[in-house]
């Protein structure tokens, strides 16, 4: 039977919790520069961008595939399908940055089956978590972990990988869970700007 870890540290859940918000509000911020980006794109070209579509929906494929990629490391994912779904069809934004976002994470996953010493030596006490949760639930964990946004997906892909979760079904799952979650944060971007008329009258 496996003892019980120590409790965390008040100060540290302090920190951790700080970087969260920082992550969200840098994550808001980014979002904000994003549209008003492509505002000054339009007023520069004097044409709407809709007709620029395939680019845009490039770049989210691109941005989305390069972020999930990135272990650790916090990237504008989310910020880019909220911004983009203001400017074209939400539900292909959606659709492609769940296939970017999928594709990105087997990387992580990649790495995890062919070892994490190298990877994870800051994370060790959460890699166990990951590795414990993903035993016990399997794709269902890899499923919620990849739902749910600003949850450390990372962790759980490199388990999947070293659990030697069978590829197809690690994939299945990750994109089970980043296909609703990209259509919410699409529809979230798609509803900005009727609120923003809305509140400017």
């Amino acid at each position: 039977m496996r003892a019980k870890g120590k409790r965390e540290p008040r100060s540290a859940r302090a920190k951790r919790w700080l970087k969260v918000t920082a992550i969200v509000l840098g994550m808001l911020a980014l979002t904000v520069a994003i549209i008003y980006f492509f505002r000054f794109i339009e007023g520069y070209i004097e044409t709407s961008l809709e007709g620029f579509a395939w680019a845009g929906y490039l770049i989210v494929f691109v941005v989305t595939l390069l972020s999930s990629a990135t272990i650790f490391i916090p990237a504008p994912s989310l910020a880019i399908v909220v911004a983009a779904a203001t400017q074209w069809n939400p539900a292909i934004v959606a659709i492609i940055a769940s296939v970017g976002d999928t594709l990105g994470e087997f990387i992580g996953y990649t790495a995890g089956y062919f070892g994490t010493k190298l990877i994870v030596t800051r994370h060790i006490a959460a890699y166990d978590r990951a590795v414990d949760w993903t035993q016990r639930y399997g794709i269902w964990a890899i499923f919620i972990f990849a739902l749910i946004p600003m949850m450390l997906f990372d962790l759980v892909g490199l388990a999947a990988g070293a659990l030697r979760v069978k590829p197809w079904r690690f994939l299945l799952a990750c994109w089970a869970g980043r296909l609703p979650r990209a259509f919410f944060l699409a529809y979230v971007g798609y509803g900005l700007p009727v609120l923003y008329r809305l509140w400017s009258g």
